[in-house]
């Protein structure tokens, strides 16, 4: 239970229904589609799409969408559908041809890190198969926000303004991203984007087809082939998001769900088959030891995320191996409660990204588990001339390295960070949540759900809790974490580093079935915002 004497929000609670998305506008929209009968997939699609709008560095049509959907009318009791709406390499794209042009690493903002935008094609294909209401209602609050303006929080507006320089760098960007074409626009300004507009107008109208056929995509692919991409129509036209079978462990007797590879949700499974081998609650939630053994476990999971995960129709990524007890255990079985062990390389090298997670529940019980990414901020910062569609830059995630099994190839897709999480309890849906920030998800992910388990917090208190982050040899740690704590991690070996900026938001939605009841927490790390009523 909260300590009323301190400061910190309430568990927002409710029994028809509950949105939690990083943005107020979001989070409105999502409440708004809830009440005029609209469902959870409803809700969240609406949602996503206002923030394309309104929080355009951390997420945008021209990236890529995770979702984990539980149907309250599941047959049999308990399904859980996974959606994969990750983009992929382009068909003309080879390790070979990147090699002969001297490029070993795929840089932040080269047109070769833009992989086909996944998340269009995947909203058209959950409302085919959840919604319950058509797709073009559900863009027109996006739309009146483009077309009308929205006003700048000082949180996006700071995000805006980290950027201003990548945005810059592309005359298209700085000519639709910045006020004048010069600067970003500051909190409190009302910002317009009418070529945004355009385009949800045209995807209202034709559906997926609308972004993925005819002028949108023409003049998308025209200008990163002007760039020296190699991208097609063709690779535009047969993106397809597709169903796929969540993977699963058991903490504390809770069941997580997550979206298979090449999503990295196993990281977060491992994380937790590492940990449950520790009597955590014994430990101060934020004290030393608790961190320590959050770092250790942190460390060994990327290691073989980093060994393994891979697009499965291009490696052999052993998920069977990855999820067994015998793996955790041999990986537990080096951490060292008294020392850190020592830096081998740059595990985790994934620093800070940019995400949204929404999170819906409506009054039948569905539950929508939704990410929606560009990746870095502003993704590569690259948008063609008509659209205003920021470009993600997910395909920096290839290796060029030939024998490494994430390795860029032609139609692949790249090891992908959005993670999507739903948990069961006792068969049904119970905690529908995720953390965004790139690849610290797994973390955050592990760190709010054994808050919940292993602490007795709230959702609201286990998203608000202090964080670290083990990652380039380093712990990264928020501002939250007390200075002896540190002192403390310094002296088990562990190299500290003070987070610039929070690792990412959070949302979560517990489902009390019993009590008809639904409890919400929101992160104000990123302009959380959660409602239910």
């Amino acid at each position: 239970m909260r300590d009323l004497h301190l400061p910190g929000r309430s568990v927002v609670m409710g029994r028809h229904g509950a949105a939690a998305t990083s943005h107020f506008l979001s989070t409105l929209t999502a409440i708004d589609i809830l009440r005029r009968g609209g469902n959870a997939a409803d809700a969240a699609i609406a949602a996503c799409a206002v923030q394309c709008v309104v929080e355009p560095g951390s997420t945008g049509i021209g990236g890529d969408n995770f979702v984990l959907y539980a149907p309250a009318s599941s047959d049999p009791a308990g399904k859980v559908y996974g959606l994969n709406g990750s983009g992929r390499a382009p068909r003309g794209l080879t390790a070979e041809y990147l090699l002969k042009q001297g490029i070993k690493e795929i840089a932040l903002t080269s047109v070769h890190a833009v992989t086909v935008p996944g998340a269009v094609d995947a909203w058209s294909k959950l409302n085919r198969s959840f919604g319950s209401m058509p797709l073009a209602e559900l863009l027109q609050p996006a739309i009146r926000h483009a077309e009308e303006g929205f006003v700048l929080t000082e949180r996006v507006a700071t995000d805006w303004r980290r950027n201003e320089g990548k945005l810059k760098a592309d005359a298209n960007s700085a000519r639709m991203w910045l006020k004048d074409g010069s600067r970003a626009p500051r909190a409190g300004e009302v910002f317009r984007q009418p070529e945004h507009a355009k385009v949800l107008r045209e995807v209202a109208a034709k559906g997926r087809d609308g972004f993925y056929t005819g002028w949108v995509a023409e003049d998308i692919v025209a200008y990163l082939r002007g760039l020296g991409g190699l991208h097609a129509l063709e690779d535009f036209a047969t993106q397809e998001a597709f169903w796929v079978e969540p993977i699963s462990t058991t903490y504390r007797g809770i069941e997580l769900l997550e979206i298979p590879p090449s999503s990295v949700g196993i990281t977060t499974l491992l994380m937790l088959n590492i940990l449950s081998g520790f009597d955590l609650s014994k430990y101060d939630p934020v004290g030393a030891e608790r961190f320590h053994i959050e770092a250790e476990a942190t460390r060994l999971a990327f290691e073989a995320r980093d060994r393994y995960v891979a697009d499965p129709a291009f490696a052999d990524v052993p998920v069977q191996k990855l999820l067994s007890a015998g793996f955790a255990d041999e990986l537990r079985g080096r951490i060292d409660l008294k020392k850190a062990m020592p830096v081998a390389g740059p595990t985790g090298a994934t620093t800070h990204r940019d995400t949204v997670y929404i999170s819906v529940v409506d009054e039948k019980g569905n539950a929508c588990s939704f990410v929606n990414s560009l990746f870095w901020s502003y993704g590569t910062g690259l948008s063609s001339p008509k659209t205003g569609v920021l470009l993600q830059n997910r395909g920096i995630g290839f290796s060029v390295d030939p024998a490494h099994p994430n390795c860029v190839a032609p139609w692949k897709r790249p090891l992908h960070t959005i993670i999507p999480a739903i948990a069961m309890k006792d068969g049904r849906p119970w905690l529908s949540f995720g953390v965004m920030g790139g690849g610290f998800q797994p973390v955050g992910q592990s760190h709010v759900l054994t808050n919940i388990l292993d602490f007795g917090m709230d959702v609201q208190e286990a998203i608000d809790c202090a964080r670290g982050f083990h990652q380039m040899g380093r712990f990264e740690a928020e501002r939250g974490i007390r200075e002896d704590v540190l002192y403390g991690l310094a002296a088990l070996g562990h190299e500290i580093k003070i987070a610039e900026m929070p690792h990412g938001g959070a949302q979560a939605i517990m489902i009390d079935a019993a009590n008809g009841v639904l409890q919400a927490g929101s992160d104000p790390r990123k302009d959380g915002c959660a409602l239910a009523y």
